[in-house]
């Protein structure tokens, strides 16, 4: 939905925005990047907006450890470079960190969060009927402007994950078939060997739906599992395919209950119904498993406990089965000073992972909608629907329960529907000690005097103390198809082998002058008149040389890689070239030059220790490119490496080690940036690369960020105080040792717009950075030779692993 569309005429809608948007009045006041939307609303003449409201794409993850701040260069530890920062944080500041922790999506796990679909029939509508585009552009922003209202976030810090939720997968099956199986959840699909014919595929998708239909709960009937959504790309199909589901009940072994009720599943094309019975079904214990026969592109099915007529004393259809009753304790992410926890009682045995709430009410008025993170759950028999107690207690004496929210109670009606019922508990610390996790106990009875069942829930850590160091969302990762079951959370990969040798080079150019340099300037090539100089692809560099931000090509000459002017050669083909033996350049020469830039570049060690080891699949892969192919499974017993992620992490904490113990010949960053280009992760290298730009860019930049702010983004000195008072001291000012973190909120907020492209990222800023009053791109080349690495991962990958093996 890439239209280029005048945006300014959009914010004419902004009064029938404000009131949806519970926020909207304190928009202007609190939240430095829709400041000037709400201006907007009061003065239409103003038609200059930031870059950063086109696409609020905002910040995703929050590094674990902001104090490691470390440089490749010096591996100096924060504390010796930076003086601690005031201990005096307004609640703004400590709840940005899980403000900027919106969903991980974890590149191990298969399912993926999808959002709201669009057909192509409402694409073309929209893009044909220009007001309609903009008015759902802004309905589909309207919830996320609504989260973004720091102001209203620091009263309740607990309550910063705000983006909705919704978990499926989708798996791409061929002719030998296979399994698919909603994650966390006894939910699966069987396709059978020739279900389809060979050469084609079968994309299965499930998504189960919390709440049943109503009309399966009542004295007759109980539903014992989620509306399941089931989904067909291909109906050209030559066998059925299975569902198999472990439902909340099963039905007693006395004669009259196996006469008088049966476990049944139920079927339709719409998800309002109607339903009918399927035949097909059989039923093992709390297990049934379902033969598909008529096949649809949408399909739904329902599992209910039906009773044919109830015979006293009988008075439910419960009292004909064993009912397994699950609940779910969720709260956010991390724990604040106050927080809340979610109770959640379920129908069913699905429990999922996290939990949307939408109809959430701080202070009177209405809260965006909040995914809640599952943090215990527990199952218990339950005999009949009854008024169920529910309390919570604090097994830590630094935390309490609010004394209205110690116990509240579900209703046997509640429980009579099927639906998933809830209550929420705030907990919140005692006094201004050290936050940490803790343990509460979960108690549930039926009356003051009988209980049912206990449990310990341990919460999450607090949130990191300092939140400007943040990671990237992992978007370079793409979503990989899975062909066969049964699913696996880290998929296999096969990384190819690193070839040694010759580029292959198509573009040459030839001199047309002599360029020496008095003064050696980085990464920029000297040649004479007529050398032949191999171009590594055609895209171009805007840099600034010598005095002037020009064009360059990326070319290698007697074995050196570097900028060449676009105007000093003539551009030739391989054919057209005479003698090409000065530019001939190895596959591994290559590789250590287009690095070099990590030797001068911050980094912070445990966001490169976490990114990598959830990234790699094979850490004999990585440990063999590193030098470390004589370590064994033995040597992973001391620290339990019994996931491939602890194994990769062991290798690269094992590099740091050895670099460290070396640091005069050995550099961490650099090394591992050559490895991990040697089994081909280069979406992996461009997201460090990316990363550890922004930081050292912020380092660089210091005070000076403001100036490149305005240049950027056209950032209001207002917007620009917004991204200071987090880190201002007890003088009320930041200061200018500290000036790299507003610095680096701001460069990330920035980067965030461009989604996937990290190249215009590292482009754009090297084009802002030269045109600064004072550059320090004149002095900092590490930025220019970035740029050299991310022209130059085509050409290697071409040359250094063959097709097959790719």
């Amino acid at each position: 939905m890439d239209l280029d569309i005048e945006w300014s005429d959009l914010f004419k809608h902004t009064y029938t925005i404000s009131k949806t948007n519970p926020f909207w009045n304190e928009l202007s006041s609190s939240n430095p990047f829709v400041h000037d939307i709400a201006a907007s609303n009061r003065n239409e003449n103003n038609k200059y907006f930031s870059v950063l409201k086109e696409k609020s794409y905002l910040f995703s993850k929050v590094s674990s450890d902001r104090d490691s701040l470390a440089s490749s260069g010096d591996e100096l530890n924060i504390d010796c470079l930076l003086r601690k920062s005031s201990t005096r944080r307004s609640g703004r500041s400590k709840s940005v960190s899980d403000f900027l922790d919106i969903i991980d999506i974890r590149r191990s796990n298969p399912h993926k969060p999808t959002l709201q679909k669009t057909t192509v029939s409402d694409m073309t509508c929209l893009q044909i009927d220009r007001e309609a585009y903009k008015m759902a552009w802004l309905s589909h922003r309207q919830l996320t402007r609504s989260c973004l209202d720091l102001e209203a976030m620091s009263h309740s810090p607990g309550w910063a994950q705000t983006q909705a939720a919704d978990i499926h997968v989708v798996c791409k099956l061929n002719h030998e078939g296979g399994s698919v199986q909603l994650p966390d959840s006894d939910i699966n699909v069987h396709v059978p060997v020739g279900h389809v014919l060979p050469g084609e595929f079968q994309e299965v998708g499930l998504r189960a739906i919390l709440n049943p239909p109503s009309s399966f709960n009542n004295e007759l009937s109980s539903t014992v599992s989620p509306l399941i959504e089931l989904t067909l790309s291909n109906l050209n199909t030559k066998e059925a395919i299975f569902l198999e589901v472990k439902v909340a009940a099963k039905v007693k072994n006395d004669p009259l209950s196996q006469v008088m009720s049966d476990i049944m599943c139920f079927f339709s094309l719409d998800k309002e119904g109607p339903f009918k019975k399927l035949e097909n079904c059989y039923t093992y214990q709390d297990t049934i498993q379902v033969k598909l026969s008529d096949l649809s592109h949408v399909m739904y099915t329902v599992i209910a406990v039906q009773a044919n007529k109830l015979q006293p004393p009988a008075t439910n259809v419960w009292d004909y089965i064993h009912r397994t009753v699950s609940v779910g304790i969720y709260g956010p992410k991390y724990i604040h000073p106050s927080f809340t926890a979610v109770f959640a009682v379920f129908g069913h045995n699905y429990i999922p992972g996290k939990l949307t709430i939408c109809d959430i009410k701080k202070g009177g008025k209405n809260m965006p909608p909040v995914v809640f993170q599952l943090w215990g759950k527990h199952t218990f028999l339950l005999d009949k629907p009854q008024d169920l107690n529910i309390s919570l207690v604090s097994c830590d004496p630094d935390f309490e329960v609010k004394v209205e929210d110690e116990g509240k109670n579900i209703k046997e009606e509640e429980l009579k529907t099927g639906e998933m019922v809830r209550q929420q508990f705030l907990f919140s610390m005692l006094g201004c000690r050290e936050m940490h996790f803790f343990v509460f106990l979960v108690q549930i009875k039926v009356s003051k005097s009988r209980q049912i069942t206990q449990f310990h829930v341990t919460t999450p850590d607090p949130a990191p103390k300092l939140s400007g160091i943040i990671s990237r969302p992992q978007r370079l990762q793409k979503r990989k198809e899975i062909k066969s079951a049964p699913l696996l959370l880290i998929p296999t990969v096969k990384y190819p082998k690193f070839q040694d040798k010759i580029l292959n080079v198509n573009t040459y150019g030839v001199a047309l002058k002599t360029v020496l340099r008095q003064n050696k300037i980085d990464y920029l090539l000297e040649y004479f008149k007529g050398d032949t100089i191999a171009l590594l692809g055609e895209d171009k560099v805007k840099a600034i040389g010598q005095a002037k931000i020009k064009e360059w090509y990326v070319g290698v000459l007697r074995r050196k890689i570097g900028l060449v002017h676009c105007k000093n050669i003539k551009v030739i083909s391989k054919e057209q070239a005479m003698d090409t033996t000065d530019s001939e350049l190895t596959t591994r020469n290559l590789v250590e030059q287009i690095t070099l830039p990590f030797k001068k570049l911050t980094y912070i060690y445990s966001v490169v220790l976490s990114t990598v080891s959830e990234s790699v699949y094979d850490w004999r892969a990585l440990a063999e490119v590193l030098g470390y192919s004589h370590i064994s499974l033995d040597d992973f017993n001391e620290v339990h490496g019994d996931k491939e992620s602890d194994r990769v992490a062991h290798v690269v904490k094992r590099l740091k080690e050895d670099c460290h113990a070396n640091k005069k010949k050995r550099l961490f960053l650099y090394e591992l940036i050559i490895a991990l280009l040697k089994i081909d992760c280069q979406g992996l290298v461009a997201r460090l690369t990316q990363d550890t730009i922004i930081l050292t860019s912020a380092v660089k930049l210091g005070k000076y960020w403001r100036e490149l702010a305005e240049k950027l983004a056209r950032l209001t000195k207002q917007q620009i105080e917004a991204y200071e008072v987090p880190h201002q001291g007890k003088s009320g000012a930041v200061a200018l040792e500290m000036m790299w973190k507003p610095a680096y909120d701001f460069l990330y907020t920035w980067a965030a717009h461009y989604g996937d492209s990290y190249r215009d990222v590292l482009q754009d800023l090297q084009s802002a950075l030269d045109k600064m009053k004072n550059p320090v791109t004149k002095q900092w080349r590490e930025l220019t030779g970035v740029l050299i690495l991310v022209n130059c991962m085509e050409v290697l990958r071409a040359s250094a692993f063959s097709r097959m093996e790719e």
